[in-house]
């Protein structure tokens, strides 16, 4: 047991000094990026833990520091991908590995604390992170696939499937947190912070998830309708209608209610489940 500690602690400094490695071959395209900075920052800080013989006692602050690193590069490495508008020859298998690497700290703290929770040791905010990221790369990859009609023609499933994962992603991301019951001796005097902790929203990315989830919903409900020949496979799918209708609808109540007068427009909404309903 004490072996397959060391072995997976082992993993994780190699991982860190990996991650140092690609860091520093990033930078050099462009030295003055501040998530590659701050990513450069915490890896020396790391380095430094483990050149002086760190023993791994605090594991979790080790792994929380080593997420945000690989939340820092891979930004960097999606916002090129964007500024590029996803090039069709290389995008899919970036997108694959960004995807590995944003999934790669949840693994390392199951397997390097199997009696622990992930979220204790990574923390409510890093794991929500983690999911949204994943989540929204597949979005902005899904909404300009969604533009190129011709190549859709040819690729629906594989557009099906990008869009099905990214939704996973998200909903993952709107259930890290338990939602308030407004039963469970919890006071609030907001009315308004008290709907929105009691439907899950806790903040304006919880908000922006629910837009993605509904726009990606009707993208696949969409080209499912217009397509038989998904149906020997439908009953793996997401039953993407339902997932849409339910989540727009919290999010027009949330934005015309507590949330009016904010900022937050709700006609799109509105047009999308106009047409799920």
């Amino acid at each position: 047991m004490a072996d397959d500690y060391r072995r997976q602690g082992f993993e994780l400094e190699r991982r860190i000094f990996e991650l140092d490695i690609k860091c520093s071959t990033l930078k050099a395209e462009k030295q003055d990026d501040d998530y590659l900075q701050n990513a450069s920052t915490i890896l020396d800080k790391l380095k430094s833990y483990y050149r002086q013989g760190g023993d791994g006692n605090n594991l979790s602050k080790i792994l929380q520091d080593y997420t945000q690193v690989v939340l820092d590069i891979t930004f960097y490495e999606e916002n090129k991908l964007v500024d590029q508008e996803f090039p069709e020859d290389c995008s899919p298998f970036k997108i694959q590995q960004l995807l590995q690497d944003l999934t790669e700290p949840e693994v390392l703290a199951g397997r390097l604390a199997p009696a622990q929770e992930v979220q204790s040791m990574l923390g409510l905010e890093l794991l929500e992170c983690l999911y949204w990221r994943r989540g929204a790369l597949l979005y902005m990859y899904c909404h300009t696939l969604h533009q190129r009609k011709q190549w859709i023609k040819k690729n629906k499933d594989t557009f099906l499937k990008c869009i099905q994962e990214g939704v996973r992603y998200l909903m993952r991301m709107l259930q890290v947190r338990n939602s308030v019951k407004l039963n469970d001796g919890v006071v609030l005097h907001d009315t308004a912070t008290a709907n929105f902790l009691s439907e899950g929203i806790f903040s304006d990315t919880h908000l922006l998830t629910m837009m993605y989830i509904g726009e990606m919903c009707f993208w696949a409900v969409k080209y499912e309708d217009c397509s038989a020949e998904n149906l020997d496979h439908k009953e793996d799918r997401l039953h993407f209608r339902d997932i849409g209708t339910q989540i727009l609808n919290k999010y027009v109540l949330a934005c015309e209610g507590p949330l009016h007068g904010q900022g937050w427009n709700t006609e799109n909404a509105k047009e999308i489940l106009s047409i799920l309903q």
